[in-house]
């Protein structure tokens, strides 16, 4: 045999690249390798990759710069399993960069990244595909790529992979998805409450706490609630309380309960099964703040449905509330103060907070902490609204003071709550004046000039319930309040418009702060607001008739008419007619200026110092004239009785005095010597024009002067008007005490007439020189304001003007009414005593006009011929 011969080895093709093994050191070489055909290259350069993208942020920035993304993009669909597997990693691990995510959505890969989480594939493609989900998800243009590609199935489906990470990374995605409510409906559709449920039997608390997050969310819809209800939810979450163990998940569960309470279904089952209980005390027992925090939270939540509420009042959920609020955590008093706001919506949970709860509550209204004084206050507001005991508890308590320091705290809600309680204690008068006696008035110009309308509109409703007395009006006006009073009047807001409109009513109560509001424009702007249909409301009505009772002044020369209600008061002037919106001077400035050629102004005082005349009848009495006359509304109370024995009576009320009246003894002073002489010279005879002329002369030098002299800084009083003050006694002392209404009307109208040049007739009326007499007056006082006691020839508006001035003194009541070219004149309402024994209704009382000119004490009816001659003639 011979030797075998060995077999050389065949050399390779020619065409054939021989292996070749490569150590690279740069990232750059190896992206530059994920072009590659070949799919072991690619799959060893995707691990090499995803090493270095693990290594840190600095390194996932590289492989962005190196432009490793797009090639990458491109084998998450690539055919060998491998590849595609370690693709997939990468993108795991990429997509937590920011600006890898912005490219990521402009490449569009969602599609390519979701298709991982198919069934057949791997468990690792789905881990790395689900986180690379989950880091996706955290933007909102990739929820909506998530959720157009049809993301949500598969998530939903990998909660029950056996692999926690997926798991993990599947709930983390869902729990971003469902901030959106379209994702949250599309969840329930799906059916996802159930896995997400068997996710707390994890043994990963991570996996634990993001399903509940997650419940948190859905279980805002109320079909989620439904669901949770319906698989024994509610009882697992229970359980996570009562387990010690797992206490880093109380906070996230008691969220969940919040939502699920909101449903009365939900709420009875959990009372039935004695869930709510365990509830409660597991909320004041608890020593977590957070947890304290979000189990009063839960019960606000709750306690907004009426049914909800007397649920937990049965479980005694009030005194939980109270403990609460003893609280040293901020957060825990904010959320327990909210939830005793909603539950005093319940009137016995009201009632139960009298006793208690009441004094913590003011004791949080003296935090530091703006948000825990403010929710303080709010549960406040809502304790003291329509329950005096409430508002009684708070200030006993000592509540005035924090509440008043409130109001010029920086937060809204804060202010517009401590006034509303403010205004619910106002509504009691001790509770009232303490708060006066607290300064509030001056408190309150800060919360009416805010922007925040709700602040606005409590300003406004707190000035009306606390300026109904005389000294906090004049606090008020003092302290510049009325101009923004006055300018809330303007809002476009309605209920600060009504508010504001309601405050001018009860501060126009008296004429200096009705004046005062009339100063600053609040009669032309509720005239606006007034001529508005979608603006105008009950209130600014009142508000405006209000103004004008309490300025009689302003609402004669606007409206020309004074009813029997409006009684003339000292410093009463007629200035003439003004046209809406034209500024009335007030009285001072006018009797600062030169006389000139308008109209005199006529002035209704009677407040002097001049003792009365004797009297003519007892001079040994010693009772001086000014307390011998009682108020109009002192004898308006007292004619009520007189009147009885008329045998016609008046229908609005009459006045008379309360007590007897006394003579005056002595003190007569010249100007009243004078009219004393002239009344009893003209008895004898005298009646001499030149003699009269020179009376009068005589008297008006008697007069103090109109234009005050000395320091502009004393103070001004109106001109004094002597010989109306002895109208007034006299008319008093006379008139008044005659029974019958009729003819004391007649007595006080010739009585007029005899003072404003007596008797005249129709044909001598041209002839009737009260013009001459008027421009003398002027001159001899230097001013266009004239007392109407100086005017011995009076025309129509004159005598109209002296009759109702001197009627109001003495309870009778009559309207003045002005009229056209110099007309004015009283209307008086009678009725027939007579009718009164008749069956069936009484008649309405017939309106007549008092003849003070052509035939003095004359009535004619309203609609007669004599009353339309005297009217126009």
């Amino acid at each position: 045999m011979g030797k075998k011969i060995k077999k050389e080895a065949e050399p390779p093709p020619k065409d054939v690249f021989d292996p070749l093994t490569i150590e690279s050191k740069k990232a750059a070489t190896v992206v530059l390798m994920l072009n590659s055909p070949e799919e072991e290259i690619l799959a060893k350069a995707c691990e090499a990759i995803y090493r270095f993208a693990l290594k840190g942020e600095e390194n996932k920035a590289t492989l962005l710069e190196l432009g490793a993304v797009e090639p990458l993009t491109k084998l998450l669909t690539h055919e060998d399993k491998i590849v595609r597997r370690n693709a997939t990693m990468i993108f795991g691990i990429l997509a937590s960069n920011n600006d890898v995510k912005k490219l990521l959505r402009e490449l569009d890969v969602m599609s390519s990244v979701i298709a991982q989480l198919a069934p057949e594939e791997e468990v690792v493609i789905h881990e790395f595909a689900s986180l690379c989900l989950a880091n996706m998800s955290a933007e909102y243009t990739s929820k909506v790529q998530i959720f157009e590609h049809g993301g949500l199935e598969p998530l939903i489906r990998l909660l029950a992979s056996p692999d926690p990470d997926v798991k993990k990374n599947s709930i983390e995605c869902i729990y971003n998805l469902v901030q959106d409510f379209q994702c949250r409906a599309t969840v329930q559709e799906l059916n996802a409450v159930p896995p997400i449920l068997d996710l707390l039997k994890s043994e990963y608390p991570i996996i634990q706490l993001l399903a509940l997050k997650t419940l948190g969310v859905i279980t805002n819809d109320k079909e989620a609630r439904v669901m949770l209800r319906d698989n024994q939810g509610m009882d697992h979450l229970i359980k996570i309380l009562e387990t010690k163990e797992l206490n880093d998940l109380h906070i996230e569960a008691l969220s969940v309960i919040a939502n699920c309470l909101e449903d009365m279904d939900t709420l009875v089952l959990i009372q039935q099964t004695g869930g709510l209980k365990k509830l409660l005390s597991f909320a004041e027992n608890s020593t977590i703040p957070d947890i304290q925090k979000n189990a009063a939270k839960a019960i606000t939540k709750a306690a907004y449905d009426p049914e909800n509420r007397k649920l937990f009042h049965e479980q005694e959920v009030e005194k939980c509330l109270v403990a609460l609020l003893g609280s040293e955590n901020d957060g825990t008093k904010i959320a327990a103060s909210q939830a005793i706001s909603v539950m005093c919506e319940n009137s016995s949970s009201k009632e139960f907070f009298n006793n208690q709860g009441i004094p913590q509550l003011i004791q949080s209204l003296r935090s530091d902490n703006e948000e825990v004084r403010e929710a303080a206050a709010l549960a406040l507001a809502n304790l003291t609204t329509c329950n005096a005991a409430n508002a009684n508890a708070a200030a006993e308590a000592d509540a005035i003071d924090p509440l008043i320091s409130i109001l010029s705290s920086k937060r809204d809600g804060a202010i517009a709550s401590a006034a509303t309680v403010l205004a619910n204690m106002a509504m009691q008068e001790p509770l009232r004046v303490n708060m006066q006696n607290h300064d509030v008035m001056h408190a309150l110009i800060g919360p009416l000039r805010s922007s925040n309308t709700v602040v606005q509109s409590k300003a406004a409703l707190l000035v009306a319930a606390t300026a109904c007395d005389v000294e906090a009006r004049t606090e008020l006006r003092n302290s510049g309040g009325l101009g923004p009073l006055v300018e809330l009047l303007r809002s476009k807001n309605d209920e600060v418009r009504r508010h504001a409109s309601w405050a001018v009513t009860v501060c126009a109560s008296d004429e200096l702060t009705a004046g005062e509001l009339c100063k600053l424009g609040a009669l032309e702007i509720l005239e606006e607001v007034n001529l508005s249909v979608s603006r105008k409301n009950k209130f600014s009505e009142a508000a405006y008739n209000k103004l004008l009772n309490n300025y009689l002044s302003l609402k004669y020369s606007l409206t020309g008419y004074l009813s029997s209600s409006n009684i003339i008061g000292d410093g009463f002037y007629d200035y003439g007619r003004i046209n809406p919106g034209t500024k009335l001077l007030p009285l001072k400035d006018l009797c600062l200026q030169e006389p000139s050629d308008l109209r005199a102004v006529l002035l209704v005082n009677s407040k002097s110092d001049i003792s009365p005349p004797p009297s003519m009848e007892d001079k040994s009495s010693d009772i001086g004239y000014g307390r011998s006359i009682s108020s109009s509304s002192s004898l308006r109370r007292a004619s009520k009785e007189k009147t009885k024995t008329n045998s016609l009576h008046f229908s609005a009320g009459f006045g008379s005095p309360t007590e007897d009246r006394s003579e005056p003894t002595s003190g007569r002073n010249t100007a009243l010597s004078k009219l004393a002489i002239k009344e009893k010279g003209s008895r004898k005879g005298r009646g001499k024009k030149e003699e009269e002329k020179v009376k009068e002369e005589e008297e008006v030098a008697a007069v103090p002067k109109l234009i005050g002299e000395g320091s502009p800084d004393k103070e001004w009083y109106p001109p004094s008007d002597p010989d109306f003050c002895v109208y007034v006694y006299e008319v008093t002392k006379s008139i008044f005490p005659i029974t019958n209404i009729k003819e004391q009307i007649e007595a006080l109208a010739k009585y007029v007439a005899e003072k404003m040049g007596g008797k005249v007739s129709k044909e001598k009326l041209h002839d009737f020189s009260w013009e001459l007499h008027i421009s003398e007056l002027k001159f001899q006082l230097k001013s266009n304001v004239v007392p109407i006691g100086l005017i011995k020839q009076g025309i129509f508006y004159h005598r109209a003007l002296l009759f109702k001035a001197l009627a109001d003194k003495i309870g009778i009541g009559c309207s003045l009414v002005r009229g056209e070219y110099g007309r004015a004149w009283n209307e008086i309402k009678l009725m027939n005593e007579t009718r009164k024994g008749l069956i069936g209704a009484l008649p309405p009382p017939e309106v007549y006009i008092v003849d003070l000119m052509f035939h003095p004490g004359g009535l004619m009816k309203l609609k007669s011929k004599e009353a339309d001659l005297y009217r126009y003639l």
